[in-house]
């Protein structure tokens, strides 16, 4: 226990160092919200003065059986309105200002995250779990920014301390100087709560965190789940997180429910104390009733500051866990560069070039080493190889997801690398192997916004896709909305949409990584024979003996080099590998079929 000091201390100034940060972004509105709470909290201690003055001047004076005025009522009454109308704006400007602050921190640092998210490559995202990315997003922004909502209150509060002890202080030293001997003791109870709880905050944190993970990966994978019948065991694993994360909250709740009633009892025995030691001031003739009452109320008002101080240094340890775990993700390294080139306009196909290309998941196991071929505007090229050759990695570098270890790949001459952001996506589309569908309409999923395409443009690419016919068959054509990852329709179906998606665009390079797998071999082949209408080049990563046949020239792709290059033919005449490779895949796919 005796590192915890040292590691609360730590806690604490990173937590100011957050919210310096959040400051500094929103000046005017952290501003007029702390001013809003500073006028609560003069006017909350006007409030003993109002209380002190209506003593002495109207109850005592009514008791004492004294003509009370009305203009002195009318001051009473026009007092405690007063204050109550100004105290309320404060309320009001604190409350807004924070809530402001707080909403527009958490929406700009989530467009930071999700910004940074498409910037990083995809050999980033494949090492952080999605459920970890949804919680950098959501959770844990929220409770980085959490400490926003009692910053102004805690910043007006200690001005209300401020005034109400000198307030004290002018009323009577003696009443101040005992009254105050609460401070200490309130110190101290806070000191002791927050050496309980900010540990226990810090781990429920972590395991909301771990909680995402664990429950995304349940729902991506409930096809998996279902079918293996492993529901039992997922329910298991989310539910010992669930109740962990339950035992921690508890605890951390217990002890909150232990102290605060603590914390709210001190400050009434230092009224009572301060009471006792008033009357028999104000017997001996060295204070008045009106004093009294001031210092006993005033010292009812000041256990709040720091109790709200409290609160503050409460949410340090959720924020500081938060904020660490977002600037992991905004100070990932790894975003790609870009240059300011730009591929000139062309309708005709690109051309593709691949010249020494390397690239490796582990530095000690080179993936592809040496890879190049070129794809001549127009043609069609075929890549194939047996699994784990490397294809879909080697479709990630054609279309610049992840960049080559050495090597380049370049398309109508220019280095994707010296490309501007977002021009390659002008020229270039891939359609990969599973086809992701957004919850959304077909036009949707087609345009994916882009209010441009019109209907005609959607329709021509759904021929040309083969999904014409089913589309028109849906209830309500373009406008028919598929469901979270198009679970209404077939893998073939989503898979020829996902292909319009990317003809429609009309790309010079076209590039399909097994993009027909779950197509029939018929409907593929006028998938295909529609492609080659285009002007487009095609690469091809395929496995049907017919498909590969239609390319102009094939790409042998083993052990992560090109072993041969050719016609479907010519290699089939002089590559044994090349043709047992084609053959067992042609016997697997009959046999599927005959299945």
């Amino acid at each position: 226990m005796s590192g915890d000091g040292p590691n609360r201390r730590a806690t604490t100034l990173d937590g100011f160092k957050v919210l310096w940060v959040a400051i500094k972004r929103e000046p005017w509105v952290f501003t007029a919200s702390t001013v809003g709470s500073a006028l609560f909290g003069v006017l909350t201690v006007a409030d003993a003065w109002v209380l002190g003055w209506s003593t002495d001047h109207v109850l005592l004076p009514a008791f004492d059986g004294d003509h009370v005025g009305a203009a002195a009522m009318w001051a009473v009454l026009g007092l405690f309105v007063g204050v109550a109308i100004l105290r309320a704006v404060g309320i009001v400007a604190r409350r807004l200002g924070a809530g402001v602050m707080q909403y527009r921190m958490q929406a700009h640092t989530r467009r930071a995250v999700t910004r940074q998210y498409l910037d990083l490559p995809m050999a980033w995202h494949q090492a952080h779990p999605t459920g970890e990315l949804l919680s950098n997003a959501n959770s844990d922004v929220e409770a980085a920014w959490g400490p926003i909502a009692p910053l102004p209150m805690a910043v007006g509060t200690v001005v209300m301390m401020v005034v109400a002890v000198i307030q004290m202080l002018v009323a009577d030293v003696v009443l101040a100087g005992v009254g105050l001997l609460v401070f200490p003791a309130v110190v101290t109870a806070n000191l002791v709560y927050q050496r309980f709880s900010s540990p226990l905050m810090t781990r429920a944190q972590q395991l909301r965190a771990e909680l995402s993970e664990v429950a995304h990966e349940s729902f991506d994978g409930a096809l998996v789940v279902k079918t293996l019948g492993r529901e039992q065991e997922e329910t298991d694993r989310f539910g010992r997180k669930a109740r962990e994360l339950r035992d921690v909250n508890i605890r951390a709740g217990r002890i909150r429910a232990a102290f605060d009633p603590a914390l709210a009892a001190l400050p009434n025995l230092g009224v009572l104390v301060v009471l006792l030691v008033g009357v028999i001031r104000v017997r001996d003739g060295a204070t008045v009733a009106g004093d009294v009452v001031t210092v006993a109320y005033l010292l009812t008002i000041v256990s709040f500051p720091i109790r709200s101080i409290g609160w503050l240094l409460g949410e340090f340890p959720r924020s500081v866990v938060g904020w660490r775990r977002v600037r992991a993700v905004l100070d990932a390294t790894g975003a790609m560069a870009y240059g300011d080139r730009r591929l000139a306009p062309d309708t005709a196909g690109a051309r593709l070039t691949v010249e020494q290309l390397a690239f490796a998941y582990d530095p000690a196991q080179p993936l592809l080493t040496d890879v190049t071929f070129e794809a001549e505007p127009g043609r069609t090229v075929a890549v194939v190889g047996a699994t784990a050759s490397g294809k879909s990695t080697l479709t990630t570098l054609l279309t610049r997801l992840v960049d080559p270890a050495s090597g380049r790949v370049a398309v109508d001459g220019t280095d994707l690398r010296d490309l501007a952001a977002g021009e390659l996506a002008t020229a270039v589309a891939v359609v990969p192997q599973s086809a992701f569908l957004f919850d959304d309409t077909v036009r949707g999923n087609v345009t994916l916004g882009n209010d441009r395409i019109s209907d005609e443009e959607v329709w021509d690419a759904l021929r040309t896709a083969q999904a014409d016919g089913f589309v028109a068959a849906l209830p309500n054509g373009l406008d028919t909305r598929l469901g979270e990852r198009g679970t209404s329709l077939s893998g073939g179906q989503r898979q020829r949409l996902s292909l319009a998606r990317a003809l429609v665009r009309r790309p010079r390079l076209l590039i399909l990584d097994d993009a027909t797998s779950a197509v029939d071999p018929e409907v593929e082949q006028r998938i295909l024979a529609g492609l080659r209408e285009h002007d487009s080049t095609l690469v091809v990563v395929a496995y049907r003996k017919a498909t590969i046949a239609l390319a102009d020239e094939v790409v042998h792709l083993a052990d992560g080099r090109i072993r041969d290059r050719g016609t479907h033919a010519e290699l089939l005449a002089r590559n044994a590998a090349y043709a047992e490779l084609v053959n067992a895949y042609e016997t697997q796919a009959e046999e599927v079929e005959q299945t």
